[in-house]
This record gives structure tokens, C-alpha cells and sequence, in this order.
């Protein structure tokens, strides 16, 4: 599997080393589970990004009539 190193300050590893202590675990165990909660985070932020854009784009003439003063200027128009 492979792997990767990680510097931490002297600050952040005595931080880390009492809440893996304090969660029962390991250090290694406690920086995965960090990695990948926050890998997930992202999966998640992306995706939901990706559904807002589609279902916008669906319904973007209803937005427009619903919100007009949010809509740009068209083309050639004062702003």
C-alpha cells in the first residue's frame, strides 16, 4: 500500500498524540480516518455542487421569472 509522510510541528504532534490517546486509537489509525473523512467531505461538497448546477439549469427560466432583479442585463442594456 502506499504511502505517505507527514511533518508535523512539535505543537501538532503532542495535540495529536493526546487525542488519539483520549480516542483510544493509534496516530496512524486517527490521520486516516481525518484524510479520509475530509476526502469524503469533498466527495460530497462536489456532488451537491454538481446536483445545484444541473437543477438550476433546469429550472432557470423559472428562477428568472421568479426573481427578476437578480437577472443580468441583457446584451446592449444599461446596467
Amino acid at each position: 500500500m502506499p504511502a505517505l509522510n507527514v511533518e508535523f510541528s512539535d505543537r501538532e504532534l503532542e495535540d495529536l498524540r493526546q487525542i488519539a490517546k483520549e480516542r483510544g486509537t493509534s496516530m496512524k489509525a486517527l490521520v486516516r480516518e481525518a484524510a479520509a473523512a475530509d476526502i469524503a467531505r469533498h466527495r460530497a461538497l462536489k456532488e451537491g455542487a454538481e446536483a445545484f448546477r444541473s437543477f438550476f439549469t433546469t429550472h432557470a427560466e423559472e428562477f428568472a421569472a421568479a426573481f427578476p432583479e437578480d437577472e443580468p442585463p441583457a446584451r446592449g442594456e444599461a446596467a
